[in-house]
């Protein structure tokens, strides 16, 4: 395994957990929906704390968690984009417009989120032992928070637009009822959503 590029993994992981909080708390600035916010304001509080757990991954792995790449840098500018994407529809005026904006931006940085755990899990298996144990601490802390930030803020998400067109939505989305956390739940809970009951 490629140890630089293991170091970079982990920089860009911490920079989406600290560009993640500033994400979450510019969406709950647009979320509408009661249940919603009470969902994104939990994931805003584990994502507050995944900074923490990659800190500290960092300091367990000697690397200095200040260290800023170029890959950093990407992600960050990609993260103050996303929240500069939902202040502008905030600015718009239009709050169920923006709810829908906030919660794309959300999915899209929980994709970026959860394939660095992915990753973090992968390396884990073919680390040296000292880094081994490092890494599969972090990730089993995180992983199934990750899972669901992933695929409750995507059913969300898309529920919330088939409302918003006109089509009968289920909400809270199937895949929050079934608290999924895997893909194969969320491809199941979506299946199962017709024999769901529209709130």
């Amino acid at each position: 395994m490629h140890k630089e590029q293991l170091t970079e993994l982990i920089y860009q992981a911490l920079e989406t957990e600290i560009g993640g909080v500033e994400v979450y708390e510019t969406a709950l600035e647009c979320v509408q929906n009661a249940k919603l916010k009470k969902e994104l304001t939990r994931y805003h509080e584990e994502t507050k704390r995944h900074v923490d757990i990659v800190r500290e991954l960092c300091e367990e792995l000697s690397l200095n968690p200040d260290e800023d790449t170029p890959g950093r840098q990407i992600v960050r500018q990609k993260g103050k984009a996303l929240v500069a994407a939902m202040q502008k529809a905030l600015e718009e005026g239009d709050p169920a417009a923006a709810e829908l904006v906030a919660l794309e931006c959300v999915v899209d940085a929980e994709t970026k989120d959860h394939q660095n755990w992915e990753l973090i899990g992968e390396a884990a298996k073919r680390a040296d032992a000292d880094t081994k144990h490092a890494l599969t601490k972090a990730y089993e802390e995180v992983e199934d928070e990750e899972d669901e930030h992933l695929y409750h803020t995507k059913g969300w998400a898309r529920e919330l637009w088939l409302k918003s067109l006109g089509i009968r939505a289920v909400l809270p989305p199937p895949e929050e009822q079934k608290d999924v956390k895997t893909a194969i739940g969320a491809a199941r809970a979506k299946q199962q959503r017709s024999r769901m009951r529209a709130h």
